[in-house]
């Protein structure tokens, strides 16, 4: 299974490499996300500045593409510019915060899943429900769990 992943926290926040972790365990993980975080962005795109793309090490080995953009721009730019073929589903966060509510119209991370479905691949955002609480492995592991099932029954 091929997975695309991505935030709006940025490729270096803790969530995104949990879920990383987590989700190598069943498929092969593409990380395209912002450089910088990008939170409460919505839906917007870049069209006044340069979109630039770099290749991110974390723990001492490539860990995927950071993108000068949005988390719309870093799945536009996945699907056109960065993989050879679409991945299965995307994934993401895990966002740091609630997304709740009206939230999810601001939300950077639900706009990323909500481009992939614009671009007709299967997607899901995941968000722990906290700013103060900063373990991410049970959330990790419930997108892992969630992915499988996602894909099996065809969500």
């Amino acid at each position: 299974m091929k997975i695309l992943l991505t935030n709006d926290d940025g490729i270096y926040s803790k969530g995104i490499y949990s879920a990383y972790e987590e989700l190598s365990k069943i498929g092969d993980v593409v990380v395209v996300a912002p450089i910088m975080e990008q939170s409460a962005v919505g839906h917007s795109i870049t069209i006044s500045t340069p979109l630039r793309i770099y290749e991110v090490n974390r723990k001492d080995k490539f860990f995927g593409y950071g993108v000068q953009g949005t988390p719309a721009d870093c799945v536009k730019l996945a699907f056109y510019d960065i993989l050879t073929t679409k991945p299965d589903i995307v994934v993401s966060g895990i966002n740091h915060g609630a997304n709740l509510a009206s939230n999810v119209i601001y939300s950077g991370t639900v706009s990323a899943a909500t481009e992939a479905a614009l671009q007709g691949v299967r997607a899901f955002a995941v968000s722990l429900a906290s700013v103060a609480y900063n373990d991410f492995s049970v959330a990790a592991e419930f997108t892992r769990k969630f992915a499988e099932l996602f894909v099996k029954n065809d969500i």
